[in-house]
């Protein structure tokens, strides 16, 4: 199957920064594959993607907006979001896209031209 092949996960990492590990989808479109993960509160600046080694890091980092007077209760978690998953070689990585709409981060993870279906004209 040429998709993302696993998630990474780095729970024994020591972290100073505590993540969530937001939902996300993995559809197969024509010519790749849509990632989409919900990052509810982050905006395109709180947005972090990167690829090294195989590896699709998300990160997603929380505006939350100055309040006035004293918190008496609050059932939004002020943690940031983070994904990884490592990508199978068949994904152009050069060509991965992202964009973010309220909150939804959708990536857009085209198949190589080497693993594409061609037509082979016959002479």
């Amino acid at each position: 199957m040429n998709t993302l092949t696993r998630e990474t996960r780095e729970s024994d990492r020591a972290q100073a920064e505590q993540f969530i590990t937001p939902p996300a989808s993995v559809t197969e479109i024509a010519d790749g594959y849509m990632l989409e993960i919900e990052m509810p509160g982050v905006k395109k600046d709180g947005l972090e993607i990167s690829v090294e080694n195989n590896e699709l890091k998300i990160i997603g980092r929380r505006s939350l907006p100055a309040m006035e007077g004293t918190l008496i209760h609050c059932e939004s978690c002020p943690e940031n979001f983070r994904r990884m998953f490592e990508i199978d070689p068949s994904i152009d990585a050069e060509k991965i896209s992202a964009k973010i709409d309220q909150g939804l981060v959708t990536l857009t993870l085209p198949k190589a031209e080497h693993v594409k279906p061609r037509k082979i004209t016959v002479s």
